[in-house]
Parts: C-alpha cells; structure tokens; sequence
C-alpha cells in the first residue's frame, strides 16, 4: 500500500469513531417515574428512568413492561444518541443541530435538566408531547 493509501483509510476510519458518553456514578441523580408519550399515530404510557450529572451528561431510558425497551437516549452538553422504537432509525449528532425525531427527547431532557427537582415535566416539539411524572 503507498503512503497516501494509508493516510486515507485511515482518514475514513477516523471519521467512524463513536461518541463516549460519560458513565453514571455515585455523583450522578436518580429518578424514576412514569412518561406518558403522545405522537402522531400513538399514545404510550411506561416507565422511565432518568440519571444526570452536574456536568450536563444525562440518560433516559423508557419502557414499556419488563423487556420491551422503547426509547434510550445519552447525552453530554453537546453530543446525543437518541435511539429506539420510537424514533425509527437511530440517530447520534450535536445537540443543536438533532433532526424531527429526536427534537422533542431533547427538549424534554431540557426541562428535566432546568429544574432537576422538579416532579412533573412537559415537553412539546412538532406532532409529539411528552409528560413525565417522578
């Protein structure tokens, strides 16, 4: 292979890396509630369990029953992955630039962050609602 061959593959291997989120720890908040979702063509009531740091990094994770994940996102201030039944193809990208299907979990992990104490929390971004209680 001739050194600009290598220098490419490697270039497009860099380009694959994933974003590390931060692992929960001690340090991190704990709550766990129930999230009523309102979309387009269902209406969904589960479990959701919610873990964040003081730094901004955050994890939300909602089921439906034992087993039946709908939706998990990870966050840092500025890098998410939004991920499961609920968004169709998964997606991972900066925060300020997420697509339709992912508005609407970030700006509920907006509200969640703003009043970390809080016990009820609304959130709306196009044809989608969301209500969480703790």
């Amino acid at each position: 292979m001739t050194k600009s061959a290598v220098a490419l593959l490697a270039f497009l291997l860099a380009g694959c890396a994933i974003h590390q989120f931060a692992q929960p720890s001690r340090e991190w908040t704990t709550r766990n509630g129930q999230l009523l979702y309102h979309g387009k063509k269902r209406v969904i009531i589960g479990e959701v369990l919610v873990r964040f740091s003081n730094h901004g990094d955050f994890e939300l994770t909602f089921t439906k029953g034992p087993g039946v994940s709908m939706l998990t996102m990870h966050t840092d201030p500025q890098f998410a992955r939004v991920q499961g039944l609920l968004v169709g193809l998964p997606w991972s990208g900066p925060i300020a630039q997420p697509p339709a299907r992912a508005r609407g979990w970030l700006a509920l992990r907006e509200e969640i962050l703003r009043n970390p104490r809080g016990q009820t929390f609304r959130a709306r971004a196009g044809d989608e609602s969301f209500i969480v209680r703790f």
